[in-house]
């Protein structure tokens, strides 16, 4: 049995495992560099569920499974929904989806995650290729623009070293404290910087004119509408100083820069046009297709992989799923009652539902409403394969040590297929298969096949090969009342899972008192918590981590324009003793 292995959660860094006497170690080559998060340095301290059971009574796996099958069959086909979130990332996860699309059920899709900026990548450059986060270590300058690297991607620290960093941020993170230069702007206004970054650079002549000539000719028409943005006025909406402009385009003057981008940027309804005016100053600057150079986002980890399940079936929105609209809804590695916007409402809707099946590692407020809770594997106990989206490396999971406790997803599937009369090829198979798209380079690590290392070397995958910049500009600084709310990654918790966050974090110049209990509430709900001073936020900020209790209350479960994603940080808050 082989002792190397790799992490399953939703992270960027997809780090390598060495699993020894029950201690979990990082891979010392490679991306990992011999250390791991906190998450996974304490991932047995996480208590996982233990047993199986129905209506809060204890049963055996066979009970389970037969209860499911039961409430499988109690209904019509159309009226049982799968909604697998990624609380596991690798792909033999998707196995699920095979049973339940042969059987005729209903999946979803949309995301909660990346979707605006990764449908803004799309609609500028025509796919989504991502800059490996290695090439980082040829670049001379990093910008990190709305990514905090201490608590979402800790393994590009070593990469950075003695390069000239800029942080774009509305908040004073340690990465901000480091940097050559820290821009501090208002939430929800990155839209507007980066499109006077892109003016000014064109007045200042520091485009890549010869680029552009050649990948993004529409440039000027994109320079003249940058020109509807009137500069003094916008300067002080965002709350930037024209200095600090003038700073940021001096450092990446004739340098090769990487700009790595969080997913906080894109979580309002005009996050597909955000996503494409970092791009489009990307473009300006020629960074496409270099060395050391490009946009870092999130990639399709699924990307030159092709899926051997089948996943043909009708499906809802994962954002603003209507539960109620079904009879058994199987919940896997999701915890909807937390994480999706809006909880009042998805609250309301799950409770309507006659049969609730929850398939997971982890207690928290969906496996409570379950009616029937079946334990999953931990990545320990069975075989798996796993990409990533931040970089483009394959990582092979075999299983590292035995446990009784839980069933994985292949045996589940494979269960309900033979009780179901639905063709499904052994495991063996299908990791087989998954392996298959693998190719081990010089350094001896496997890599997706056919990857680009630095991708838009020949140009963009568009029609025409050409960068497609914005061609209008519907947005405008948002100054309604209230206070801007953002719902950051913790360096705790990953959304609902591990130690979660209990607080709300303000300014201390706001006048409320560290321990009280205040209410914040939006026009979707409201949620009360016990104040943290945070003089590390702007005063016109309210932080409140991903996965705290109760801050989907405040969030809509609108979707961003033009693509099925969530946009959590859309609607301002008021705060009240």
């Amino acid at each position: 049995m082989s002792n190397v292995t790799a992490c399953p959660l939703d992270c960027y860094d997809a780090c390598e495992i060495v699993y020894e006497n029950g201690i979990l170690k990082g891979l010392k080559s490679g991306y990992t560099q011999g250390f791991l998060c906190p998450h996974m340095n304490h991932y047995d301290k996480y208590e996982t569920i233990q047993a199986p059971r129905y209506k809060n009574r204890e049963i055996s796996l066979e009970e389970a499974l037969l209860k499911l099958k039961e409430m499988i069959n109690s209904c019509e086909k159309d009226k049982v929904l799968h909604y697998r979130g990624s609380g596991n990332f690798a792909l033999m996860q998707e196995v699920t989806d095979h049973f339940f699309a042969s059987y005729g059920a209903t999946l979803t899709d949309g995301t909660l995650c990346d979707g605006a900026g990764e449908a803004g990548i799309e609609e500028g450059r025509g796919s989504n290729k991502n800059m490996p986060i290695t090439e980082v270590a040829k670049s001379d300058v990093v910008i990190f623009w709305g990514r905090n690297p201490h608590t979402t991607s800790s393994h590009i620290l070593p990469l950075i070293k003695g390069k000239t960093i800029i942080v774009i941020d509305p908040i004073k993170t340690k990465i901000a404290k480091m940097a050559d230069l820290h821009i501090q702007l208002k939430p929800h206004t990155d839209l507007f910087l980066a499109m006077l970054l892109s003016r000014f650079l064109h007045i200042e002549n520091g485009c890549n004119e010869e680029f552009l000539d050649k990948y993004a000719s529409e440039y000027e028409d994109y320079y003249e509408l940058t020109q509807n943005i009137r500069i003094k006025a916008v300067l002080d909406q965002i709350d930037v100083s024209l200095g600090k402009l003038g700073n940021l385009l001096g450092l990446v003057k004739d340098k090769k820069v990487a700009i790595v981008c969080g997913v906080g940027i894109q979580k309002y309804s005009d996050g597909v046009d955000i996503m494409r005016a970092i791009d489009a100053f990307a473009a300006m600057l020629g960074l496409f297709g270099r060395e050391g150079c490009g946009v870092s986002y999130l990639g399709s980890s699924r990307a030159n992989i092709v899926s051997p399940f089948n996943k043909k079936s009708k499906k809802v929105s994962k954002v603003n799923t209507e539960f109620s609209d079904f009879e058994t809804v199987f919940i896997q590695g999701a915890n909807p009652l937390s994480q999706m916007p809006n909880s009042s409402r998805v609250k309301e809707s799950i409770s309507k539902v006659k049969n609730i099946v929850y398939f997971g590692l982890y207690e928290n407020e969906t496996s409570e409403a379950a009616d029937l809770v079946i334990p999953a594997k931990s990545f320990l106990h069975k075989d798996d394969v796993r990409t990533s989206y931040s970089h483009n490396k394959i990582s092979f999971m075999p299983k590292v040590a035995d446990s009784e406790i839980g069933i994985s997803e292949y045996d589940l599937s494979a269960y309900l297929c033979r009780e179901f009369n639905i063709e499904i090829q052994n495991e063996e198979f299908y990791i087989k298969h998954f392996k298959n798209f693998a190719v081990q380079k010089i350094d001896g690590s496997w890599y997706v096949e056919n990857r680009d290392e630095i991708p838009y070397k020949d140009g963009f995958d568009t029609d025409d090969g050409q960068f497609v910049f914005l061609d209008e500009l519907d947005s405008k600084v948002d100054e309604s009342q209230g206070m801007y709310l953002i719902t950051s990654k913790s360096q705790t918790s990953l959304n609902s899972q591990f130690n979660r966050q209990e607080s709300v974090f303000l300014h201390s110049s706001l006048g409320f008192n560290e321990g009280e209990f205040i209410t914040v509430s939006s026009i979707s709900g409201s949620v009360k918590l016990r104040v943290k001073h945070n003089d590390d936020l702007r005063k016109d900020c309210v932080l409140i981590y991903s996965g705290t209790k109760g801050v989907n209350n405040l969030t809509t479960h609108k979707h961003a324009l033009s693509t099925k994603s969530a946009i959590f940080q859309e609607n301002k808050v008021e705060i009240s003793r």
